[in-house]
Formats: C-alpha cells, structure tokens, sequence
C-alpha cells in the first residue's frame, strides 16, 4: 500500500481516517489540504472572464481572455491584501531576465482553494455590475453552494 486519502465528508471517513494514524506504519506520515476549487467554479469564472473581456476596456482597450484573466487575478489579488485576508498565493512584479521588461509570478488560478476561487466569482460579479458587463448564460447563473 502507497497511499492512503480520506476526504472529510461524512463522521465514517473521519473515524476511518483516525483509524488509519493509529495503525499506519511507522515513518508515515499524515497531511491535511483544504479543497481545491471545483470544475464548476472554474467554468463559471472562465465564462466570467470570457465575458468582461468582450465588454469593457481594460488599461483603455479590449484585451484577449487571457490578458483579462492575468489582469483581473492582480487586481483579486491586491483586494484581497487590501481586506486583510491575501490569497495563499503571492503575487510579484520581477525584471526578466534579459532587463527589457516586467514579469508577473505568483498567482494562478488553477491553484485556488474552494473559497478562493468563490471570492474570485463574488470579485468578478462586482467588477462586472460596476462596468455593467451582461452576463452570458453560463457566466450569469450563481454559483452552487459548496458543501
């Protein structure tokens, strides 16, 4: 046996989980990772995305989805620092390497949790109603509560 992953859903998997710490072999070792974000809620922001970038200039002109995407996960991301509550993620400015121009690293999207990824949507909705963006079908539904 290589591995061993309980995902915290119900009373049974956590008794079976702690089950598993009582008896694991020796030089194991346990791991506890929050919930990434779901395939629903990166559809939903894509949509969302795809949507502001048809619709409002950004830096004074219409930009491709993914210019938008990069632009609008910098700006998530310093509302987020703002509010006293940064993404795990962190987002830096370097010069590249041939010193000609900037580099952004950090923050994707493919790397949010659950919440994050649900604060990008409510981010979005907000960007979107003060640009009144007219949401697509797919973007305009609200997100499915998370369990």
């Amino acid at each position: 046996m290589e591995k061993q992953v309980f995902q915290f859903r119900h009373e049974a998997a956590r008794r079976n989980a702690a089950q598993f710490c009582m008896t694991a072999p020796e030089g194991w070792f346990a791991r506890f990772d929050a919930p990434k974000k779901s395939r629903d809620q990166e559809e939903k922001y894509h949509a969302m995305i795809g949507d502001i970038a048809r619709q409002v200039d950004l830096l004074g002109e219409r930009r491709d989805v993914e210019d938008a995407k990069r632009l609008l996960i910098d700006a998530f991301s310093r509302v987020m620092t703002a509010a006293g509550t940064p993404l795990r993620q962190r987002s830096r400015i370097v010069p590249s390497l041939d010193g000609s121009g900037f580099v952004q690293l950090g923050v994707q999207s493919r790397r949010f949790l659950v919440g994050e990824a649900s604060e990008f949507i409510e981010y979005l909705y907000a960007f979107g109603t003060e640009h009144s963006v007219r949401w697509s079908e797919k973007s305009g539904v609200r997100e499915r509560a998370m369990p």
